[in-house]
């Protein structure tokens, strides 16, 4: 990871950079579409934002990622679960570990606050060193389900649940 960065929460007045880096990190990538600057908006707008941190070299917003609340059961019990969704790195910026450190960063977040599980949809051979699983994944009824479908326990401890159904928060259904 570069030197000199540093990951921390988001704040209000961060709100246009990290559109603007999330903007032109998926124009770059062809990964995805424009709605994810929407969408991030809307998850802090609907209350479902549960980590939001951003990477920042010399004062600028350089990378961010953003964990949302999702509505999960499992083996017949709700429990607490978080989207990944987006993350972005700054087109001149990417390849040095950004990206990678701010997934971390939010992961340890989220352990922090005692939630079980993550699930992401993404690539599926770049989140498993994470320690997202399709196979994991795949035993959840989801709108998302397929290859790019993949969760993890955040407790590596906890035995994989047998089945359930997971839903991401409202605002990835409001989506154009």
């Amino acid at each position: 990871m570069r030197e000199g960065l540093v990951i921390r929460p988001a704040r209000a007045e961060d709100c246009d950079a990290i559109d603007g880096v999330i903007r032109a990190a998926f124009a770059a990538t062809g990964f995805g579409h424009q709605g994810e600057a929407e969408l991030m908006r809307m998850l802090k707008a609907d209350g479902d934002a549960m980590v939001s941190l951003v990477a920042a070299a010399d004062r600028a917003i350089v990378g961010h990622v953003l964990f949302s609340r999702m509505d999960v059961e499992a083996d017949g019990r709700a429990i607490t679960a978080a989207g990944l969704a987006p993350v972005s790195v700054a087109p001149a910026q990417q390849g040095q570990g950004i990206g990678d450190a701010l997934i971390r960063a939010g992961l340890r977040d989220l352990r922090e606050q005692g939630v079980a599980m993550s699930f992401v949809l993404g690539h599926e051979t770049y989140y498993p060193r994470f320690g997202y699983s399709p196979d994991l994944a795949a035993r959840f009824a989801s709108p998302f389900a397929g290859r790019h479908f993949m969760a993890m326990m955040l407790d590596s401890d906890a035995s994989w649940p047998q089945g359930g159904r997971a839903d991401y928060a409202p605002a990835f259904g409001r989506l154009g």
